[in-house]
């Protein structure tokens, strides 16, 4: 799967980042009985974190790049946790989604697809997910979004 999924981000033009370190008292995963749980993870370009508030001066185009690089960098995560091995994954079961945005801002499921419409795209039927997806205040480092999800693996 790994190769197919490199094929895959190839052809999208997508490449993935380092995966993060943590920046506070956290672990970047923890599987849990064969359930990937993996922190949050921001939006990187260029090794930087990019910020703003949907409705305010991050449209919703821009906020669906966010997601997507969030989604980007979770696949990173697990590729990381699973030592290069992307076969493991048996399904995404769950991408939880936090939209910085202002309070007349209703879009964040719309704002969510970036980081969604990557899943399926790169692991099949196996990347549809449940997914929640909310307006927040803030984010760390002044986040556009910022996405987790839980992972099942196989043994």
């Amino acid at each position: 799967m790994t190769d197919r999924i490199d094929r895959k981000l190839e052809e999208m033009g997508l490449s993935l980042p380092t995966a993060a370190a943590p920046v506070a008292s956290y672990v970047p995963t923890v599987d849990a009985g064969g359930l990937l749980h993996i922190s949050g993870q921001l939006p990187f370009r260029d090794g930087k974190v990019v910020t703003g508030k949907l409705g305010d001066d991050v449209d919703k185009v821009a906020g669906q790049e966010a997601a997507e690089l969030c989604g980007l960098m979770l696949v990173a995560q697990i590729k990381a946790a699973l030592g290069g091995d992307l076969s493991r994954v048996e399904r995404i079961v769950k991408l939880g989604v936090f939209v910085n945005s202002t309070p007349d801002f209703t879009d964040q499921p719309e704002v969510a697809n970036g980081a969604s419409n990557l899943m399926e795209a790169l692991f099949g039927d196996a990347g549809k997910h449940a997914r929640s997806a909310v307006g927040v205040a803030a984010l760390p480092r002044g986040a556009a979004v910022e996405v987790d999800a839980v992972v099942k693996l196989t043994a």
